[in-house]
């Protein structure tokens, strides 16, 4: 079982930025962030891998947000600069993936979720 715990979330105008951390009670190889507008399908947005750091990024954040992770601290990163109205969701950290991953079913375990607000 892994445990996730998200914080970070709140509200910034357009064009700010916000980084979200994310505790993880055991780290996997896989793990990633999601994020899920009202009435709109869960998102993949960014993945990393535990082993080699490689990443990867929806073309919707892509250049705009960096996943990282401090492995010492059992701790996952969002960066999230040049925010904009559409980047509006509950952020999901997610871990436990056979493989990297922008699917969010393809993770076993998620967080509680924060939430990001941006206003135009």
């Amino acid at each position: 079982q892994v445990r996730l715990v998200e914080s970070g979330g709140g509200s910034v105008q357009a064009g700010g930025s916000l980084r979200l951390s994310c505790e993880v009670s055991r780290v996997t190889e896989y793990q990633g962030w999601f994020r899920q507008a009202p009435g709109k399908e869960r998102e993949g947005v960014a993945t990393i891998s535990t082993s080699s750091s490689a990443t990867v990024y929806a073309d919707s954040v892509k250049g705009r947000f960096t996943i990282s992770q401090d492995n010492g601290k059992n701790t996952l990163y969002l960066q999230m600069n040049s925010l904009k109205p559409e980047d509006t969701a509950t952020y999901y950290c997610a871990a436990g993936a056979s493989r990297m991953s922008l699917v969010p079913d393809r993770y076993n375990y998620r967080g509680q979720g924060t939430q990001v607000t941006v206003s135009s």
